[in-house]
């Protein structure tokens, strides 16, 4: 299992910053790899990726989602990945976004890909090209502020429940 942590501060309010993240369908125009997303319900999402030569489809589910404050993810099936993106006041027009992800490389290509440090370096390409495409447009694209209860909001454990634990906004991960 392999774990990255990458934030980067960008000029545009929470609310801005959190909207944005919350148009999946928008992923493929700044995360490189990303060919495709599809909304299939509130919680779901369905994923064509390529990454160090490999193309993979997968669904993921959202596990928790609180406006201005978290989005948390996990694949319904393989490849395993988990992940939480948070994101943190600076200042009224700043906000820190902090990107957290568990993954299972699979096969060699995978696995050197991963030692090589692949997807480490296209995480932290991702987050700059989201500051870009957020700043340079200055609004998001649209919006949903719904709110998907954690595991420990429902009585599961978090760690068995599914997803990274929850971290407070404003305290890092």
């Amino acid at each position: 299992m392999s774990t990255i942590e990458q934030s980067i501060d960008v000029n545009v309010p929470i609310r801005t910053a959190y909207n944005q993240w919350t148009q999946f369908e928008s992923f493929p125009e700044f995360m490189e790899g990303v060919e495709s997303v599809k909304q299939l319900s509130d919680t779901r999402t369905a994923w064509i990726v390529e990454i160090a030569g490999v193309r993979r489809e997968f669904e993921a589910e959202i596990t928790e989602q609180h406006p201005d404050e978290r989005v948390a993810w996990k694949s319904v099936e393989r490849p395993h990945q988990a992940g939480v993106v948070t994101f943190h006041h600076v200042a009224p027009d700043t906000t820190r976004v902090t990107l957290q992800m568990e993954y299972d490389p699979e096969g060699f290509v995978e696995t050197v890909g991963d030692w090589l440090q692949i997807v480490r370096v296209r995480v932290k390409g991702d987050l700059e090209r989201f500051k870009a495409f957020i700043e340079s447009r200055g609004a998001e694209t649209g919006a949903w502020r719904g709110d998907v209860p954690g595991p420990q909001d429902r009585g599961a454990d978090p760690l068995l429940g599914g997803g990274l634990p929850p971290t407070t906004p404003g305290q890092g991960l």
